[in-house]
């Protein structure tokens, strides 16, 4: 009785493991079936999708796996529902990810030591945008500014913080700030009531192409001020706008930006994970044709800029097959 007892707690424990990772059925024979829940953001965002577009790439070509985008409440509810156990894989920016690896921020007491990369995807950039009137040339040139740094407490403000930190300011002391969403910022620049605002946002942004045809333009983010983010903050990495991308930008401007990054779990196995790698990067082309935000993606880019994060064994063999890590 206690052998058969034993062997009951060992096939409870099997089962409810597999049913952790989302498994329940044999697929040809070789693969559990897999259920891959994907949070992104709400459902009118540019997140979600591109989870959609992601998931359902993912559902059609690997026979295992059943995927599926869903709403959340975008980056930090993603990592959380990771965290739990409740969803497989998502997306968040990568310091955000590196708070809930490190249990740092929003995160603090609860650190997720299984968070794995899959993979790095595409920059979010910080624009800075400043009226002509205003003689802004430098962040250090906002001191004493009008400026629009986003709602209070937002990750946009904290970028506000991060920058002008590093340029040398006392924030916010050192500026005259404003604590307005993207539109609105647009609007008053457009009507000169500010000096400028910042805006964190794919290119080309509506906000920052209101403002521009209204003659304001972009303000470099020079190394030295990247140089000293990156030394607190590893997540940034220089990025460049090119130029046209917005009405009267002559020239290419330097910017800092955060990656956009896919993430899961170690306790998701490292089969099911190098196929939604393989799948992912074979397919990108039309991912890209879906969706703006995926077109020109590489998988050699994929393992930078994700603030030194571990990656997934699954994706690490990826990786290795095409020769984009040794």
């Amino acid at each position: 009785m206690k052998k058969m007892a034993k062997v009951a707690v060992i096939a409870l424990a099997a089962v409810m493991t597999v049913s952790m990772l989302g498994c329940s059925k044999k697929a040809d024979g070789k693969h559990a079936k897999v259920t891959i829940k994907f949070p992104t953001a709400t459902a009118s965002g540019a997140l979600y999708a591109v989870g959609a577009a992601i998931t359902n790439v993912w559902d059609k070509n690997i026979d295992f796996v059943s995927a599926s985008s869903q709403a959340s409440n975008g980056g930090l509810d993603n990592l959380n529902q990771i965290a739990d156990g409740e969803s497989q894989v998502s997306i968040a920016i990568s310091s955000n990810c590196f708070q809930s690896y490190y249990g740092l921020d929003s995160f603090t007491g609860r650190p997720n030591k299984k968070l794995r990369v899959i993979a790095g995807l595409y920059f979010n950039p910080n624009q800075v945008v400043v009226s002509q009137k205003s003689g802004i040339k430098s962040l250090a040139d906002v001191k004493g500014k009008h400026f629009a740094v986003a709602a209070a407490g937002s990750s946009v403000e904290g970028e506000c913080n991060n920058h002008f930190t590093a340029a040398g300011l006392k924030y916010p002391s050192d500026i005259r700030a404003e604590y307005i969403a993207f539109g609105d910022a647009a609007d008053m620049l457009q009507n000169g009531t500010i000096d400028g605002a910042w805006i964190m946002s794919g290119t080309p942004a509506a906000a920052v192409s209101q403002a521009c045809s209204a003659g304001c333009r972009l303000l470099d983010i020079s190394d030295d001020v990247i140089s000293t983010l990156q030394k607190t903050f590893p997540w940034y990495a220089a990025y460049t706008i090119p130029a046209g991308t917005y009405p009267g930008q002559d020239k290419d401007v330097q910017t800092s930006a955060i990656k956009m990054t896919m993430f899961t779990s170690a306790d998701l196995d490292e089969e099911t994970v190098y196929q939604l790698t393989k799948t992912l990067w074979e397919h990108i082309d039309e991912l890209g044709e879906a969706q703006r935000n995926l077109k020109g993606l590489t998988a050699k880019a994929a393992v930078r800029d994700v603030a030194g994060l571990p990656l997934h064994d699954g994706a690490v063999r990826y990786y290795k097959e095409i020769g984009v890590l040794n």
